[in-house]
């Protein structure tokens, strides 16, 4: 990658004011702008919508607590081991926001602008989809946004966001390739699989307009908050050492065989 002039367009302190994406942060931007508005801004350097503020919002609120995650559990763990370390617990608990747990909407997005390109060179959605379906069945592979141990047949998550998708006008070509993919991966895995919640927030995000890269700060941020709360409740209820002892009296010790594993 060739690097360009050494530059940051987010932010700069002066000694009298701090200017954020061009915008002076204490006359302008706070007592304005919520939060969510402000995430969007130092995410793109763009103040959002109206839609892109609520769903933004919809989607931090969906997902930023789960129960007793590992993402959860690690940080509890961190916290008991070192009570000390809020911030090590947090970022514990985020080194865990890999491809199985929270980073799935960014294999999502991927997945959807391809197979938007080919839809784009003329394929049909419901081709594109089926042969996207039938390429990963084929190849033992699993469909990013399908499938989940707990939410069955229905992640109540994911409906939702497309139902506030549809009621608010926001459903494109995005989240019509999803709903296509559902049908098209029922009939190349020959039963119905859960859409998961990562598989509507790619596609309403992409249909917003945010960029597929963004997909995953959007999940790393909320589940900052949840993890924010099982560390105060940590502090005040602890529950890292028990969850230890009880994964030492669940995982039963093996002497390896002879000459090793």
């Amino acid at each position: 990658m060739q690097h360009g002039k050494p530059v940051s367009h987010i932010s700069q302190a002066y000694p009298d004011r701090v200017e954020v994406r061009g915008r002076d942060l204490s006359s302008d931007l706070m007592g304005r702008l919520t939060f969510t508005e402000y995430f969007h801004l130092l995410l793109t350097g763009r103040e959002p919508t109206e839609d892109q503020r609520f769903f933004l919002d919809v989607l931090l609120v969906a997902i930023a607590e789960h129960g007793l995650m590992p993402t959860n559990i690690a940080a509890r763990m961190t916290l008991a081991a070192d009570p000390g370390s809020l911030q090590g617990a947090v970022a514990a608990g985020i080194l865990g926001c890999g491809p199985v747990i929270l980073g799935t909407s960014e294999s999502c997005a991927q997945m959807l602008e391809a197979a938007q390109e080919k839809v784009a060179s003329g394929g049909a959605p419901v081709v594109v989809a089926r042969d996207v379906a039938r390429a990963i069945h084929a190849s033992g592979g699993k469909v990013p946004g399908f499938g989940h141990p707990v939410h069955r047949p229905l992640d109540p998550r994911a409906e939702r966001i497309l139902e506030l998708a549809d009621a608010r006008g926001v459903s494109g070509r995005h989240v019509l390739l999803a709903r296509t993919l559902r049908d098209s991966v029922a009939e190349a895995w020959g039963k119905p699989l859960t859409m998961n919640v990562a598989m509507p927030i790619a596609a309403v995000m992409l249909d917003l307009g945010f960029p597929s890269a963004a997909m995953k700060a959007v999940p790393i941020l909320a589940r900052t908050a949840g993890l924010l709360a099982h560390l105060s409740e940590e502090q005040q209820d602890p529950l890292g050492l028990l969850l230890a002892a009880r994964a030492e009296e669940g995982i039963e010790y093996e002497p390896p065989p002879e000459g090793g594993l």
